[in-house]
């Protein structure tokens, strides 16, 4: 987990912000206390002052980490040279598998956004906005070009992002599936919700 915060800085803290992440994704938010996080962290719960001025804080630094990091994957896939098929294709496997790989943090990300202040709450809504954008835009061009078929645009475009979302919800590191094998299903059950043959995908169509 530590590479999801390496620009926390300093150390104590990362180590804060990763407990409130184990202690969020156990207990929820509004069950967890600061002790609960800074016992988690080692340290004493005046310590956890120092560095995050509430537990809503903690809460808001995580969601906006995690939701910057999500919607980099989606635009990095949108901006690919590559046709709309590969680009979704290539999203929804790596929206996924972040989602997979990082079920933990990403529990408390999608799934704790209620929890933050007004003012956290609506910056954090504009980066969902943002990352609906990012796939909206994919299935815009793949549309455009005839490769999808799509009566209903944002409305498929916000179904495959909740998709790809709840993975966090159930995945188990311990399941038969890896994050990969998890990636690989859902780029093919999008791309069949989409109208689009794998042919398309790999430029051979």
């Amino acid at each position: 987990m530590d590479a999801e915060w390496a620009d926390v800085t300093p150390e104590a803290a990362r180590r804060l912000l990763t407990a409130a992440v184990q202690a969020f994704a156990e207990r929820g938010y509004h069950a967890t206390t600061t002790r609960d996080i800074a016992s988690r962290a080692g340290m004493s719960p005046a310590a956890l002052y120092i560095h995050y001025r509430t537990k809503e804080e903690l809460l808001y630094r995580i969601s906006g980490v995690g939701h910057r990091l999500a919607l980099g994957i989606l635009r990095t896939a949108r901006d690919r040279a590559a046709g709309p098929g590969e680009r979704l294709a290539d999203a929804v496997r790596r929206f996924v598998r972040w989602h997979a790989e990082h079920h933990t943090t990403a529990r408390v990300v999608q799934y704790e956004l209620g929890a933050l202040g007004e003012e956290h709450h609506a910056e954090i809504v504009a980066l969902r906005r943002e990352t609906d954008a990012a796939v909206r835009a994919i299935i815009e061009d793949g549309v455009a070009e005839g490769v999808f078929d799509v009566p209903d645009v944002r409305g498929t475009a916000l179904a495959v992002v909740s998709l790809c979302i709840d993975v966090a919800r159930w995945f188990d590191a311990g399941g038969r599936r890896t994050p990969e094998e998890v990636g690989e299903l859902y780029a093919s059950l999008v791309l069949r919700m989409v109208g689009c043959s794998a042919d398309v995908t790999t430029g051979t169509g």
